[in-house]
């Protein structure tokens, strides 16, 4: 089966805005089908392929060991690729247009309590140097305004506007949005500057977030820093910066926020993916309304 997978990735990084990370991902997941029709089925076009090939595909990647939600990535990388040839003339239709996702478990992800935010942000003594100043404004950043960790990591030294207290982020597929912050934010991002200045080489000098060797803070640093600081405070399975976002959510929808608002700080282009983090919001009202209506049984 001949592909040109190098429009492909064109398409996804200059039409979609994915990022380099997800285009490799995609072309990962299709020269990978690619290489299975090879393998079992003899000189196939691309306009042969019908779903019943795709269902043994799939039947393999399940066999092998796979779990559902990995085959479903992959079968929405093959959407997205078969999408391409239809945009560009070569399919008129999707093999995979009555395809339905395989069934994969909920896991309900259980933010920290706003006892472990405050837990970190309180009663950690930080050390009161760039590294202590930097590591708390990281982790009360990722609570008091839900930023992805990449949003965070590529945050512009030229998107902070303290004037107007907020910042300007890059989110998925280049989207931009304004975040507002809070004056305890503006006053914790003056204490780090003070620091930043006092780095002897700056070479990643246009990114906010830096090391102590001037240099643009990596994925794998921010993690940890998050793991560690909140390893001290609870016991939960997860604590990643993510978990940190999830806490932001959920805390305003507890406390009153609505949907729509916490969608458009949050950066979702649709409320389905803001809803995933009501559960918690309902747990909340639950417990209230036991508590309350005259009902309850004391």
């Amino acid at each position: 089966m001949i592909i040109n997978i190098g429009a492909f990735q064109d398409y996804l990084l200059k039409e979609k805005n994915y990022s380099k990370h997800t285009v490799l991902a995609y072309s990962d997941d299709v020269l990978a089908f690619s290489k299975f029709v090879d393998t079992e089925f003899e000189k196939l076009e691309i306009q042969e392929i019908q779903y019943p090939i795709i269902r043994n595909w799939i039947v393999k990647l399940v066999d092998s060991g796979q779990e559902n939600v990995s085959v479903n990535r992959k079968i929405s990388s093959l959407k997205s690729f078969f999408r391409f040839l239809q945009k560009i003339k070569v399919l008129t239709e999707s093999p995979l247009l009555k395809h339905k996702s395989l069934k994969v478990p909920k896991n309900i992800q259980i933010p920290f309590s706003e006892n472990e935010a405050a837990a970190v942000l309180s009663d950690i003594e930080f050390t009161n140097d760039f590294d202590g100043k930097r590591d708390y404004l990281m982790i009360d950043l990722f609570y008091t305004t839900g930023i992805r960790r990449s949003e965070l990591i590529n945050l512009k030294l030229a998107n902070i506007d303290l004037s107007n207290a907020q910042i300007k982020v890059l989110g998925k597929r280049n989207k931009e949005r304004i975040i507002p912050i809070l004056p305890i934010i503006s006053q914790n991002i003056k204490r780090y500057l003070v620091e930043r200045l006092n780095i002897e080489r700056i070479i990643d000098f246009e990114f906010f977030f830096l090391s102590k060797k001037g240099l643009k803070l990596s994925e794998s640093f921010v993690y940890r820093k998050i793991n560690l600081y909140f390893s001290g405070v609870t016991s939960k399975e997860k604590k990643s910066p993510h978990m940190l976002r999830h806490t932001f959510a959920t805390h305003l929808l507890n406390n009153g926020a609505d949907l729509n608002s916490v969608k458009e700080l949050l950066g979702h282009s649709s409320l389905a993916s803001t809803q995933v983090y009501t559960h918690n919001s309902l747990a909340e009202l639950k417990k209230v309304y036991a508590n309350a209506h005259p009902r309850t049984t004391k």
